[in-house]
């Protein structure tokens, strides 16, 4: 678990070094334990390391093999590198690290490409050829992993990070009115290649790219997520599926804890994080640290579940902290959250994960985190509207969207407004895209294999990162993905959702915390605006410093007249979407 930085020169010029350096220093929370660089003509590699797999230096990076002519920048896990390695072994190859840097580097050399769809893990990564002089550059199945890209006439740059990105100079720093629509409507979320910078785009999940030293490109998605059962698992009933689906997730569970020697588990006291250490403790992990975070409650709201994850942490024996933070402390820390994010994100979750991976990097490397049941098993609430819609794009868009074009278009200033509803557009394609024949599977890969990407995963990434932890995903095992997606959606949408993973889930941890409402991790001072907290938002949309033009004016005081009642479809606060774009764009420097 790292970051990773590049450049690849189109005029013959060599690589700007000195940019590789600052965008890789700038990535120093990724990779607190070492860094390092290769520059070799018009191509520059940064890297800063965070030992987790091998702590010797013979996995440092940019590793460079002068036999097989590769320089390599990898960011992530391959958990399953000990199979790669033995197979690579058997064709001649011979290793001098203990890690999963140099196998892939050896795999790219003997199956190019066709590498990707032999890892289990989650990367990102850049591999140079030196006598082709070609780049290459690939990001895993469900982007676990990010890559943000800066391209112009003379370059292309890469890095782990936009904000790190934005180091390296050159880039005009301008908003990409569209993915402001986006941003807007389509809950925060942009899909790729687009980032909220015009200049700025990321490489799509399951999505190579090779770059020559002319800037010639080759790009190609390697992998897709196809709905519907198999043509012999047609007839499975509840039973076979949650069979499968157990042992799916055992797996995925415990090949996720090679070379993790202090183990954690984001325990949010619902079914997700509660299996994850059920799995843990039933795989014989002993000495396992579970973390709860929990905030002061507001509207009416309670901002703890403490009484579902000190259930489980009892049940278990685990060495639970849980962390409970005061409105103050949400204010002191939120700038640190938002320089931390690579995009503006709107989720309340940010602050909550950006506070409880301070307090588990002081315990642990590595953490496991339940991200991803609610998009693979339908655990969400518009997934039933969805399903018995005659109309299901107008569905889902009724329950997800933060506004419709026309608040939309009341929101922002005319330079930035755009003539056309692209969120809405791009999602009704979506759904219009063959492999889901099902309502409710064109919901489900929409949400796995785009909004995930951008929301929740992202999320995890960005907050954890920021604190030097190594965060894995177990339901994000592409196995388990490509199941939940050949399992019916009448053995998912009962029991409130995921009926098909609660069944499973019976057969492992206690039924007090499956049979309970859903829950998140909630900031209600972030949707209830109130005293102090609304105050710090109402500066940061009405001070002069913050003005870039953006907002109409009426719809501020529109919005400030009534600060509690302007709620989207999903509960968040219309007002705090708007300042958090102002926010990230101030730490940032924009």
């Amino acid at each position: 678990m790292c970051g990773i930085s590049g450049e690849l020169t189109f005029n013959e010029q060599p690589a700007n070094l000195a940019a590789i350096e600052r965008i890789t220093h700038h990535l120093a929370p990724r990779g607190p334990d070492a860094w390092g660089f290769h520059s070799q003509g018009p191509i520059a590699l940064g890297h800063r390391r965070l030992k987790i797999m091998d702590l010797s230096d013979g996995s440092a990076q940019p590793m460079t093999d002068a036999d097989l002519g590769l320089a390599l920048a990898f960011n992530g896990a391959i958990y399953n590198y000990p199979e790669l390695r033995a197979e690579l072994e058997a064709l001649g190859y011979r290793f001098h690290s203990g890690g999963d840097t140099e196998v892939l580097l050896k795999g790219y050399h003997a199956w190019g490409e066709a590498l990707l769809p032999k890892l289990n893990g989650m990367f990102a990564f850049a591999v140079w050829e030196r006598d082709s002089k070609r780049l290459f550059l690939a990001r895993d199945r469900l982007g676990v992993k990010p890559l943000y890209l800066s391209r112009t006439g003379q370059r292309l740059r890469f890095a782990s990070a936009l904000p790190a990105l934005l180091q390296g100079g050159d880039i005009d720093p301008m908003l990409d009115p569209v993915a402001l629509n986006h941003y807007l409507n389509f809950h925060a979320v942009v899909p790729a290649p687009r980032t909220i910078l015009a200049n700025v785009q990321k490489l799509p999940p399951a999505t190579w790219m090779r770059i020559d030293a002319n800037g010639h490109t080759e790009q190609k998605v390697w992998w897709t997520l196809p709905y519907g059962p198999a043509e012999d698992e047609r007839n499975l009933n509840l039973n076979d599926w949650t069979d499968r689906v157990l042992e799916s997730t055992r797996e995925a569970v415990a090949i996720r804890q090679r070379a993790a020697v202090d183990v954690g588990v984001l325990l949010s006291g619902g079914v997700d994080s509660s299996l994850l250490v059920g799995l843990l403790r039933e795989a014989g992990v002993e000495d396992l640290s579970t973390f709860s975070i929990g905030f002061e409650d507001a509207g009416g709201e309670r901002g703890d579940e403490f009484r579902y994850s000190d259930l489980i942490a009892k049940h278990y024996g685990t060495r639970h902290h849980q962390l409970r933070i005061g409105e103050h402390e949400v204010l002191e820390q939120l700038p640190a959250a938002f320089r931390a994010m690579s995009e503006p994100m709107v989720s309340h979750d940010c602050i909550a994960f950006y506070l409880l991976s301070r307090e588990v990097s002081k315990h642990c490397k590595v953490v496991q985190s339940g991200q991803g049941a609610d998009e693979l098993f339908a655990g969400y609430h518009w997934y039933p509207q969805v399903d018995g819609a005659s109309d299901p794009f107008a569905a889902y868009r009724a329950a997800f969207f933060d506004r419709d074009y026309a608040e939309y278009a009341a929101t922002v200033q005319p330079k930035w407004r755009v003539a056309e509803d692209a969120a809405g557009d791009f999602v009704r394609q979506h759904f219009a895209m063959p492999g889901a024949d099902a309502a409710v599977d064109k919901a489900l890969r929409l949400d796995s294999t785009v909004m995930l990407v951008d929301d929740p995963v992202k999320r995890v990434d960005n907050m954890t990162m920021a604190w030097g932890l190594e965060a894995r995903t177990p339901f994000l095992d592409y196995r388990l993905a490509e199941l939940s997606a050949r399992v019916p959606a009448r053995f998912k949408l009962p029991d409130g959702g995921k009926h098909v993973l609660k069944e499973a889930a019976r057969r492992v941890i206690p039924s007090e915390v499956i049979d309970r409402k859903k829950g998140y991790f909630p900031v209600p001072g972030l949707k209830h605006l109130e005293g102090a907290t609304l105050g710090w938002v109402r500066d940061l949309l009405l001070d002069k410093s913050q003005d870039r033009g953006v907002f109409d004016p009426a719809m501020l005081d529109r919005l400030l007249s009534n600060p509690q009642g302007q709620l989207t479809p999903l509960r968040g606060s219309k007002l705090w979407q708007l300042a958090a774009l102002n926010l990230w764009l101030s730490e940032q420097g924009l």
